[in-house]
């Protein structure tokens, strides 16, 4: 078993996974980010914000809500060297792309792809997952990324 499988068995169960950022994102129900949304202009936010920041807003009156499901790939740029602590991956380093998404639901968001670097394409169809980002422990810590639909 090569250790990318291992570190695959590892992420599978369930029991053994943690959000990296407790309250962002969960997965209970299917994978759903945390945020909120203004009820007078219905701008989207992620993570959640006390007011609402668009300047053409004529009240701030913001509700919680999760946002989840599919969209489509706006933009996205590859990360092909190790990033700086505090932040942490699995060893060895393997490139991978970050993607900028705007979900069917309206919210533009940034989350890192699964698929290969070479699979990218502008305009593809994509779904929130909820994946580890890196193990450490026993335990797969887990974060929002986004899977190509249509590949």
């Amino acid at each position: 078993m090569t250790e990318r499988n291992a570190m695959t068995d590892l992420s599978t169960n369930t029991a053994l996974r943690e959000p990296c950022v407790p309250g962002l994102f969960s997965e209970d129900e299917g994978p759903l980010l945390h945020g909120a949304r203004c009820i007078t202009c219905s701008t989207p936010y992620f993570p959640r914000v006390a007011h609402c920041r668009n300047p053409a807003c004529a009240a701030s009156h913001i509700v919680s809500c999760t946002f989840g499901g599919e969209g489509r790939l706006w933009s996205y740029s590859v990360a092909d060297f190790a990033p700086p602590p505090p932040h942490r991956y699995d060893k060895p380093f393997v490139p991978y792309a970050i993607g900028v998404v705007d979900l069917d639901s309206g919210l533009r968001v940034v989350g890192q792809m699964v698929d290969p670097v070479e699979s990218m394409r502008v305009g593809a169809r994509v779904s929130l997952v909820i994946e580890p980002i890196h193990h450490d422990e026993g335990k797969a810590f887990t974060s929002w990324k986004f899977k190509l639909l249509d590949r």
